[in-house]
């Protein structure tokens, strides 16, 4: 029999967390057909793979890829680093269902572009789009709660009125019904922080009616972090809807040494319900300019600023002396503006990052001239640095956190896992010469050691081959996924 891609002798990590082993791979059409001992089958093209790891292609659950996997479809600073899946929409914003009046982009809505970028007043609009433009990963969307709020609302100052919340619901269905895998919220951000419990019960419901899942970015990340936490979790219970937390740090000087007690919390929690939560493997954050979050306890880099350009890649305190102003003064100044914030301890990270409950997530913001380094270095800085380097956590625990259990919290049927019949997104690395080379000062820069990178049976980078160094081919094979599973928000106790 003749395969269209055999894979030979590559130590297999098939992301359900078990050991490694030896195995060929066999592809035909976009599914892996056989796994083992396959003996010398012919092959429209193989790969000798010795000794190289072979794992699933790597899911990035969180990012803000909205509008770039139609602008810039071949999604190099995701596909370089072994990513063959991206869901999009955290944090409350996504491209679709969006109608802008003008051309004034909400904050944090405006991380994803600019005015002529949203141009999907419905999820079938944005869902066209991405079939149309083809990227070189697979798509799965989430609809953002200020992206609803934007929407219905002449100011974001407030609570929901019943119609508006009426008028919220009914879009978003719609767009779970058009295979949305569910919704986001950022209740930290001043656009959406004045949404009450009622209406944020009011919207996750549909999430669990639809067998969605619903992520939230807290409403306090910093000192207020325990009761935020409880707040996700009432309103995911009230909803029946499994709850992934965005980015879970302890966020502020102030609240350094506390991931233990959030992690009990998030313990406690998932003895009664599907609760999960994402992690990227940075003490730095990066977002919007936030004056809550101006201090001069911690760094803070801007990274652009569309007032002054020119005062962009340089520190916070370093404009402020400049201009002879306070830090506030110089924030508010700026604004808009980005800014990368140093305010997480390493310690803290660590423990999110190697708990059972956490995934892996970029949080990469592809649109920021200057990003964090996240963006192009996540996945291979947590499989270098902190599982071969520094044994934090096992590699295969390691691949499991981007691959199966995304998989399976995100409802994405057949992805995730290297077995007989599902799909055939693949990530071949050499382990010793893997490294994420993407740095706080040079943050657009392809990690090392990845030597190919398939989606849906077609291989889509290739490393050091004569198409050069680390270069995408001109197939892309990304496909948007839509929900097709109705996730069960049933108690699920996942501890080892």
């Amino acid at each position: 029999m003749s395969h269209d891609l055999l894979i030979r002798r590559a130590s297999v990590i098939d992301g359900s967390g078990r050991e490694p082993f030896i195995a060929d791979v066999a592809i035909d059409g976009d599914r892996i057909v056989a796994v083992g001992d396959l003996g010398h089958p012919d092959a429209r093209e193989t790969i000798d793979a010795c000794g190289l790891m072979l794992t699933p292609g790597f899911i990035d659950v969180h990012t803000h890829d909205d509008t770039n996997v139609i602008r810039t479809p071949e999604m190099l600073p995701k596909l370089s680093q072994g990513v063959t899946t991206v869901v999009v929409g955290n944090c409350g914003i996504s491209a679709s269902p969006v109608r802008l009046q003008g051309d004034d982009v909400p904050d944090p809505m405006n991380l994803l572009g600019r005015a002529e970028d949203f141009r999907y007043p419905t999820f079938a609009a944005y869902a066209e789009a991405i079939e149309q433009a083809q990227p070189s990963v697979n798509v799965a969307a989430l609809i953002g709660h200020t992206s609803l709020r934007s929407q219905v609302m002449d100011r974001f100052d407030r609570p929901a009125s019943e119609g508006e919340i009426m008028a919220m619901r009914e879009a978003l269905e719609t767009a779970l019904a058009e295979g949305a895998v569910g919704m986001s919220s950022g209740l930290a951000y001043r656009n959406a922080y004045h949404a009450p419990t009622a209406e944020m019960n009011a919207l996750v419901e549909a999430v669990g009616r639809a067998g969605g899942v619903y992520t939230t970015h807290l409403r306090d990340e910093f000192a207020g972090l325990p009761e935020a936490m409880d707040e996700a979790f009432a309103t995911a219970r009230h909803a029946q809807a499994p709850l992934v937390i965005s980015h879970l740090k302890c966020a502020g000087a102030g609240n350094w040494g506390n991931a233990p007690k959030a992690l009990a919390k998030l313990d406690a929690a998932a003895l009664t319900h599907h609760v999960n939560c994402d992690c990227y493997p940075y003490t730095a954050g990066s977002s919007t300019l936030d004056l809550g979050q101006v201090t001069d306890e911690i760094d803070i880099f801007i990274t652009w600023s569309e007032p002054y350009p020119e005062m962009a890649r340089q520190p916070l305190k370093t404009i402020a002396e400049s201009w002879e102003l306070s830090l506030i003064e110089a924030a508010r100044r700026l604004q808009p503006a980005g800014a990368v914030y140093h305010n997480m301890s390493e310690a803290d990270m660590r423990l999110v990052l190697s708990h059972p409950l956490s995934m892996v997530g970029s949080d990469g913001l592809p649109n920021d001239p200057h990003p964090h380094p996240r963006l192009w270095g996540a996945f291979p800085r947590v499989l270098a640095h902190y599982s071969r380097d520094l044994k934090l956590l096992p590699l295969t625990e390691a691949v499991r956190k981007m691959t199966g259990l995304s998989a399976a919290n995100f409802g994405l049927t057949d992805r995730g896992e290297i077995r007989v019949g599902a799909f055939a997104d693949l990530v071949l690395f050499d382990l010793e010469a893997l490294e994420d080379t993407a740095t706080y000062s040079a943050p657009i820069a392809r990690a090392s050691g990845i030597e190919r990178v398939i989606v849906n049976g077609v291989i889509s980078y290739r490393q050091g081959e004569a198409s050069g160094p680390g270069e995408p081919t001109r197939t892309r094979a990304g496909r948007l996924l839509r929900r097709d599973v109705k996730l069960s928000p049933a108690p699920i106790a996942r501890l080892p």
